[in-house]
């Protein structure tokens, strides 16, 4: 009697395990099914202000009321944004953790980087890019040259002569450099600095002849006239810099470099929220409002399916992979 007392209250707790186990799988179900059903959060890899952060805000306001649940930006700076990737990669697939990626991080970190903990293909799942600015190629007040053909010439009378700031070491900004001087067959001294403010001083200050960074953040000095607009890396030129030509029209017709950022969620998040995010960002991209503000910034609108961001972040890996195998730009 007494066996059979204790058997039925395994049993129980048994059935009682199960019943909890039945409830809490419901629960998760229902919690993919019915997302969001609570705030979401946004990483951005940098400070607030500059280009991402703008983007992520214009985006996430938007998404906020498409969603119909508060979407909280989280910048999340460090590690030459890896530590923001980390946090992402590390997070529960549900569709409440979203990042936004810039090209940087998941195209030329791992190449020059060993010691991140995320792999750019394994880590995430795309959704869709977001905006792009082009690179600028700009001249110091007092440099000899200024045209992209001037450059040319006087770099390869002098190699070695001519220095340019980047924004950091295995930055987009320093790999910009390094793939001017592969196409031109010029050697330049690169400087490093801690970010685009004090490259951009330096730069202003004749400490280097050249330098190398976003639209965004040359623009104002350009049209203040501050500093000389050599070429804008884009295929067409710039609203914001009509007077500077492209690379092409200056002489160099491969040297396209577009500085993406995009959308991407921790991988294994269910397909139907990665569609629905896809479908709102399309949605979102195109609204007047929306296009004016990041145009303002200099920044294009550059939505696109999952698929075809994957393809995006494939080919542009590849691409700065072998820029930096060329350069031997490591930063560990």
């Amino acid at each position: 009697m007494r066996a059979f007392r204790i058997n039925r209250r395994v049993a129980a707790v048994v059935a009682a395990a199960g019943l909890v186990a039945g409830v809490t799988s419901g629960a998760l179900a229902d919690t993919s099914a019915n997302w969001p059903s609570r705030s979401i959060k946004l990483i951005v890899p940098f400070p607030a202000g500059g280009a991402a952060d703008t983007i992520a805000r214009i985006y996430g306001e938007k998404l906020s009321d498409a969603l119909k649940q508060p979407v909280v930006i989280e910048n999340k700076a460090g590690g030459g944004t890896a530590i923001a990737a980390e946090t992402v990669a590390a997070a529960e697939p549900d569709g409440y953790t979203l990042s936004l990626a810039p090209a940087g991080q998941l195209t030329i970190l791992p190449h020059v980087n060993s010691a991140i903990k995320f792999d750019p293909f394994k880590s995430f799942a795309p959704v869709s890019p977001l905006a792009s600015v082009p690179y600028v190629l700009a001249a110091s007040p007092d440099a000899p040259v200024s045209t992209l053909k001037e450059l040319v010439v006087a770099a390869k009378k002098e190699p070695g002569k001519f220095t340019y700031s980047s924004c950091g070491p295995g930055t987009l900004c320093h790999l910009s450099g390094e793939l001017f001087k592969s196409l031109t067959d010029t050697d330049l001294l690169h400087v490093p600095f801690k970010g685009s403010a004090p490259a951009v001083n330096a730069l202003l200050g004749n400490q280097v002849n050249l330098s190398f960074d976003t639209l965004t953040v040359l623009a104002p000095q350009i049209r203040d006239g501050k500093v000389k607009g050599l070429a804008v890396t884009s295929r067409e030129r710039s609203p914001l810099l009509p007077n500077v030509p492209t690379a092409a029209e200056a002489g160099l017709p491969n040297y396209v470099v577009d500085s993406w950022f995009g959308l991407v969620v921790p991988a294994a998040t269910p397909a139907h929220i990665v569609q629905r995010l896809n479908e709102e960002v399309i949605r979102i991209g195109k609204l007047p409002d929306v296009r004016e503000r990041l145009e303002a910034q200099g920044l294009s609108v550059t939505t696109s399916s999952p698929e075809a961001f994957a393809q995006t972040i494939r080919a542009d890996y590849d691409r700065w992979g072998r820029v930096v195998d060329a350069a031997g730009a490591k930063i560990n």
